[in-house]
């Protein structure tokens, strides 16, 4: 049983599910619309659900991941991502969309994820950058816990990204891409 310790961690929260008034900018063009984590737990990972709860910030740590995350143990695979707009489509094909529930720790709004390469670079915030590793693939955990088949997901799930600078990141957010590799180099 999660201890009541454990509920009071900096990153637990309620999702806010539009950005805050005073985080709003009519000349910005993408944003976080939500972050998720798996928090520290003894309790093993769940059969029906990826273990996620949402949060309004949370620290990203070079080489790590949200800090608090029970995934955040470093290698290429520190953070899923995935789009707003995927999402909803993805919502109305069936799926189960809510904070966490494809398996994803941060959404983002008006950045086109699921085509970013290999090595493009995302500011999220003031201060953290994310590097794309590779895009995220279905597996059969998906498609156990969606009740739907992997290739629905395909080239449409995201990706994996690793921190390369720390920073606070915060649910509304500002979001740019730096650096987007050209194709063939």
């Amino acid at each position: 049983m999660l201890s009541n310790t454990l509920l009071k961690q900096p990153l637990r929260g309620t999702i806010q599910t539009t950005i805050p008034t005073d985080k709003r900018d009519q000349h910005a063009m993408a944003s976080i619309v939500s972050i998720a984590y798996s928090p520290p737990t003894e309790i093993p990972r769940p059969k029906d659900h990826y273990h996620r709860v949402p949060a309004t910030e949370a620290m990203l740590l070079a080489d790590r991941g949200i800090e608090f995350d029970r995934k955040g143990k470093g290698g290429d695979r520190q953070l899923s991502i995935m789009s707003a707009a995927t999402l909803a489509i993805l919502r109305e094909e069936g799926c189960h969309t809510g904070p966490g529930q494809m398996g994803e720790q941060l959404v983002l709004e008006g950045v086109d994820v699921d085509n970013l390469a290999a090595g493009s670079q995302i500011r999220l915030g003031a201060t953290a950058i994310v590097e794309v590793v590779e895009p995220r693939t279905g597996c059969d955990r998906f498609e156990h816990i969606q009740g739907q088949h992997k290739k629905l997901v395909r080239g449409r799930f995201g990706i994996i990204a690793r921190v390369r600078v720390s920073g606070k990141i915060a649910v509304g957010d500002d979001v740019c891409t730096l650096q987007v590799p050209l194709a063939g180099r």
